[in-house]
């Protein structure tokens, strides 16, 4: 049986979301999770200040219907507008590379999303931190199976609330240890937990005070920062540094190198300074792969650490 939504808004935004690809990053942690892609629709379930919210978003050529359940529904649909990218301007981004140009003209409508929500996004990152990707997506789902709860209303049921920063604040590291999280992160976790309410300020903060603000914490540095930045604030300059693969795409798709490092990419990054992250992202997504060599990293056992 389907419910009746708590309250159903119709947002005009003046370009079509789904062109716009604003919820690519959102997602993608997995086959559960607070956003799920189904067909043409999206759903989230969000934390908010009245309580647990859900927000199915039904997108038209010019905005989209959305419909929201739980006592924060009210927030959670007032919040889809900056989800969908209203407040990022893709026109800002002038190329200085051919293949920029190139990558632009095929991919003009993207847009950065902004969640507006801190929490929602540290723990999935700070478990990617020095570990490969299906490690760090395993765990999460092992975290969210354990600690996530249903979200309200009628949605997918691979659509999870993600576990409260009070629910985690709690737990002590060794807790963490049956989804292969070793004690370093798992204490930066419970740590963050604690810390929300403050690392949540950083919402309202610029961008540069934003990444300070997250960094003041032990075990949060810039790749982590960056990460949280651009999804929960929309920042289109939080450029990742620290990240094990993106220095060699950058140097490869801009300057024909098969490896960089983070001080070369900055380099070639230069020219796009204020629009640096939206550069990586658009080289890779679109820009060409360079062929890999060696063997892939092994998932390490990081239960007993």
């Amino acid at each position: 049986m389907t419910s009746a939504p708590d309250i159903s808004v119709h947002h005009h935004l003046g370009y079509d979301p789904i062109a716009a690809n604003m919820l690519q990053r959102v997602g993608g942690k997995g086959y559960a999770g607070p956003v799920v892609h189904d067909g043409t629709h999206t759903w989230r379930a969000v934390h908010t200040q009245d309580g647990p919210g859900t927000v199915r978003i039904r997108p038209t050529a010019t905005g989209a219907n959305v419909d929201g359940w739980g006592p924060g529904a009210a927030i959670a649909v007032g919040l889809v507008p900056d989800l969908l990218g209203v407040r990022d301007d893709p026109a800002k981004l002038v190329a200085h590379h051919d293949v920029v140009r190139q990558i632009i003209k095929a991919r003009r409508f993207d847009r950065m999303t902004r969640t507006n929500s801190v929490w929602e996004h540290l723990v999935p990152v700070i478990l990617g931190q020095k570990v490969p990707v299906a490690s760090a997506r395993k765990s999460w789902q092992g975290i969210l199976k354990l600690w996530g709860s249903t979200a309200p209303g009628p949605g997918p049921d691979h659509l999870v609330l993600g576990p409260a920063a009070s629910q985690l604040a709690g737990l002590a590291y060794h807790d963490f240890h049956r989804f292969d999280v070793e004690r370093k992160r798992a204490t930066v976790i419970i740590n963050a937990a604690k810390r929300a309410n403050r690392l949540e300020e950083a919402v309202d903060m610029n961008p540069i005070e934003a990444r300070r603000r997250l960094e003041a914490l032990p075990g949060i540095g810039p790749w982590t920062s960056s990460i949280v930045s651009q999804l929960a604030l929309g920042d289109p300059d939080a450029v990742i540094v620290g990240d094990y693969n993106l220095p060699n795409t950058v140097a490869w798709v801009l300057a024909g190198e098969r490896t960089g490092d983070d001080t070369r990419m900055l380099e070639l990054l230069e020219p796009y300074r204020g629009q640096r992250a939206r550069v990586q992202g658009l080289l890779k997504l679109g820009g060409s792969r360079r062929e890999r060599r060696g063997p892939k990293l092994d998932l390490p056992d990081l239960s007993n650490r």
